[in-house]
């Protein structure tokens, strides 16, 4: 049976001599593999494999039998014509991070339309909007996704609980007794970043490379506490890099 979808692609695998292996972020199944023949060339104005490209939106029709592991796409085309994110260097870097973020969390292929369409927003969003609001954007999406996989920070910053601890996930009145938590100035940040509904007001958040470096490992660490299985990522040294 076919089915339509838009999917995010997360990777592109070779396969052969004209064929590719992708892992796609699919509305409707969740994180698919896909087998797609004929799409790789010698000849670049006749490959179709830049449709491909990790963080592309596709729109889809698909095959799918819940019994494979690999399934067929019968059709695709751009669901999203991006116009900045594969040239802008610190675009492409935070879109880098966000989909490793993405395959390295998402090991079932169960579908979360609401998860789906988040990501896809981030992804639109990442491309029109400017490179302020794009510094920001790997600290906001990778709280909003944690919450969207079943794990996020309970309660709000304030004078009485100004302290977020990251062991338990909520914010406390003192420095807990281990070192999994976050300073006054970072907790606040958090709450705040927790805060924002509309992408674009992320550039009003202002911080310094160090301090987005160090609140997104500390992002990070809280996904290895609660996510069993949690991979190190190898794309946050060359994102703060580049954000530098």
């Amino acid at each position: 049976m076919l089915h339509k979808t838009p999917g995010i692609v997360l990777r592109t695998v070779k396969y052969g001599d004209t064929s590719v292996i992708l892992s796609i972020f699919t509305e409707l199944f969740g994180i698919q593999s896909y087998i797609v023949n004929g799409v790789r060339s010698s000849r670049p104005k006749a490959a179709k494999g830049n449709i491909l490209q990790p963080g592309n939106i596709l729109d889809l029709v698909v095959y799918h039998h819940e019994q494979k592991n690999i399934q067929r796409i019968s059709e695709f085309k751009p669901g999203h014509i991006y116009t900045t994110m594969h040239v802008n260097i610190v675009k492409n870097t935070v879109a880098l991070y966000l989909i490793e973020l993405l395959q390295k969390s998402l090991r079932q292929p169960e579908p979360d339309p609401e998860l789906y369409h988040f990501t896809e927003k981030v992804f639109r969003a990442l491309d029109t909007e400017n490179t302020a609001v794009a510094a920001n954007l790997p600290l906001f999406f990778t709280l909003r996704f944690a919450a969207h996989l079943g794990f996020h920070f309970a309660g709000h910053y304030s004078e009485f609980t100004p302290y977020l601890d990251l062991a338990e996930g909520t914010y406390v009145d003192l420095p807990p007794h281990h070192t999994n938590y976050l300073d006054e100035t970072n907790s606040q940040l958090t709450d705040r970043l927790q805060n924002i509904h509309h992408i674009p007001d992320l550039e009003h958040v202002l911080m310094n490379k160090e301090r987005r470096r160090s609140l997104l490992y500390a992002y990070l660490d809280f996904y290895k506490l609660h996510l069993p299985d949690f991979k190190e990522l190898h794309s946050p040294p060359i994102l703060h890099e580049i954000l530098g």
